[in-house]
């Protein structure tokens, strides 16, 4: 009995040491690499944005796309967010797009995305963006989470956590 009380108590210590990192706000330098994904299970997927449309991934294949899961309660995303916004404006006419896959509710999304101008597509993903973070190497699920995609659709950088803006402008210099 004495075991199985240290075992669940070293468990649940990792587990909440785990959920603590994940959304610390600390990009995690180690997962900047190439990720190997099955990029065709991504991009083959489809989420309704903000008016209730369904917009599927692969219209952005071909384009370098910032692919951000992110929720409105969560620090680390909303204080990534304005770079976006910015490098979103800057490299547009360069093929790069960002495209934000919130996990909440869409009134929430909707209020946060209308407060601070969000200039690039918003998708709804809940339980099913969480899964497809999975697929793009997200594997405890952390928020925020940033996957980089090149024109060939390759995923070629990935961050848990805040994604400060001259690492994410540097990998983008990179596949312009």
């Amino acid at each position: 009995m004495k075991f199985f009380k240290q075992a669940s108590a070293l468990l649940l210590g990792i587990l909440l040491i785990s959920g603590l990192t994940a959304c610390s706000g600390q990009a995690d330098k180690s997962a900047t690499a190439v990720v190997q994904a099955d990029t065709a299970k991504i991009f083959a997927a489809t989420f309704p944005d903000l008016e209730g449309q369904s917009q599927p991934l692969k219209q952005w294949q071909g384009k370098i796309l910032v692919l951000n899961f992110w929720a409105p309660w969560c620090p680390p995303c909303r204080a990534e967010i304005p770079d976006f916004i910015a490098l979103q404006e800057k490299y547009r006419a360069q093929g790069v797009v960002f495209v934000g896959l919130a996990l909440d509710q869409k009134d929430k999304v909707q209020a946060f995305s209308d407060e601070i101008g969000i200039n690039y597509p918003i998708l709804l993903g809940e339980s099913d963006a969480a899964e497809l973070g999975k697929l793009a190497g997200n594997r405890l699920g952390g928020l925020p989470f940033t996957a980089i995609f090149a024109q060939n659709g390759d995923i070629v950088s990935t961050v848990t956590g805040e994604l400060k803006r001259e690492q994410l402008e540097a990998t983008l210099k990179g596949l312009i």
